[in-house]
Order: structure tokens, then C-alpha cells, then sequence
């Protein structure tokens, strides 16, 4: 499968977040107050956080979760609060070292653990996972794209894939439209919408996930902020 698009686009991600919005990223996953869209996408990423945890298992003691495209740690914290063994990856190294500040008194008292890399989530020397999160890291991705990422994720998944991706809405154009209209410090990389059923078709259509299948799925929507979250289960 062609890596070239992924590539490229990983690199501009990992400009992005690492340089350009470093500073506005860490405001917004921060408690401080925010604007109004702001506070609508930080509502919305919260939102979208609790229901991907509801979706593992409550007791994670003696798994192994990678948390793909970590940002700034909120979600390998809770899943560490369960006990699992979390390796927390993200581009930029910016975002990483922030995560690390944040935590480091409160990691002691885990009955988990995290390990925060930067890097490229699909690098295979980060080995197997029980349970592989992407959440909103598969966003700025096409269809094929996002496909080669969980297609390459499978291979060293045991349980479960929990991913999300930008879905295909006339609403979601037009946020995006206006959103084009922002000083580019405050905004990220375009969003790629991508179709549900697109998606599905060849995910099915691919040989390396045939051991997979479709779980749930819910559409998450908050003011400038839209994602859809989707579970893959190991057959």
C-alpha cells in the first residue's frame, strides 16, 4: 500500500502541533478558560475521551494500550488509572514533553503505568497492544490513509481498535469553511470528512482485516467540534 500521502501529511501534522499551535494546544486541553469555540471543541474532545473509555475494560490490569496520537496525555491517564500498560505516542515532541510535566506527581499513585514517546504510531518497534486508541490523530487523513494506519495497527492488535474519524457531513463543510477564515495559529490542518460507508467498504475489502470486525460507533458533536468514534473487535 502506498505511503507516500501519509507520509506527507504526518509531516505537516507534526509541523503543525509541534511548532505553529504548540502553545494554543496546551491551552486548550488546560483548565484555563477559553473562548467560546474553543470551549465547544475542549467540550467535545472531553466528551468524545469518556466515551472511548467506556468502551474498554474497567480492569486493564496486565494490558498493554497504545495511545495513538497522545497530545498532551489526558486519556493514557485514565487508562493507567486502570492498570494498563500504556504506551502514550505522539508527533510532536512538544505535546509529549508537556504531557510528561503534567503527570509526573500523580503517575507514583497509578496502579498503571505510562510510557511517553514521539514519534510515528505505526512504528513497529513499539510492538503489541491489547488495545490500540486513536482518538481525532486519524482526523486530518483520507479514506486510504486511514485505512493503511489500522490495516498496519491489526497486525499487532489482540483485542480491539478504537479510532476516530471526521465524518462526511454538509455541516462539517461548512465549519470548516469558516474555519478557514482563522489566523492559522488557532486552527489545525485541514480536516479530511470522510464517508462512513466508504470507510467500511474497504475496510472489509481488505484481506489483513478479515480476522476484524465492526462494533460501535457514535457521532460526537460539539459547536466547532465533530468526530465520529468507531470500534473494530478482533474476531
Amino acid at each position: 500500500m502506498n505511503s507516500t500521502t501519509y507520509e506527507a501529511r504526518r509531516n505537516q501534522i507534526e509541523h503543525y502541533f509541534d511548532r505553529t499551535a504548540a502553545q494554543a494546544w496546551a491551552l486548550l486541553t488546560s483548565n484555563e478558560p477559553v473562548g467560546r469555540i474553543r470551549n465547544s471543541v475542549r467540550e467535545g474532545r472531553d466528551q468524545m475521551r469518556t466515551t472511548l473509555m467506556s468502551w474498554l475494560p474497567q480492569d486493564m490490569h496486565g494490558m498493554r494500550l497504545l495511545d495513538a496520537g497522545c497530545g498532551t496525555g489526558a486519556l493514557a491517564v485514565l487508562a493507567a488509572s486502570r492498570g494498563a500498560e500504556v504506551v502514550a505516542i505522539d508527533l510532536s515532541p512538544t505535546l509529549v514533553n508537556l504531557a510528561r510535566e503534567r503527570i509526573v506527581q500523580g503517575l507514583s499513585h497509578m496502579p498503571g503505568s505510562i510510557e511517553f514517546l514521539s514519534g510515528d504510531m505505526l512504528d513497529p518497534n513499539l510492538g503489541s497492544f491489547d488495545y490500540v486508541v486513536a482518538m481525532d490523530s486519524l482526523i486530518h487523513y483520507g479514506a486510504e490513509d486511514i485505512l493503511r494506519a489500522l490495516t498496519v495497527l491489526s497486525q499487532r492488535t489482540r483485542h480491539g481498535m478504537l479510532f476516530t474519524f471526521a465524518p462526511r457531513t454538509p455541516l462539517l463543510a461548512l465549519m470548516h469553511s469558516v474555519g478557514q477564515w482563522f489566523p492559522k495559529s488557532n486552527r489545525s490542518p485541514s480536516l479530511v470528512p470522510v464517508a462512513y460507508q466508504q470507510l467500511l467498504n474497504l475496510m472489509k475489502q481488505t484481506p489483513e482485516l478479515n480476522s476484524w470486525q465492526t462494533a460501535r460507533n457514535l457521532r460526537v458533536s460539539s459547536g466547532f467540534y465533530t468526530s465520529q468514534a468507531w470500534e473494530w473487535r478482533h474476531a
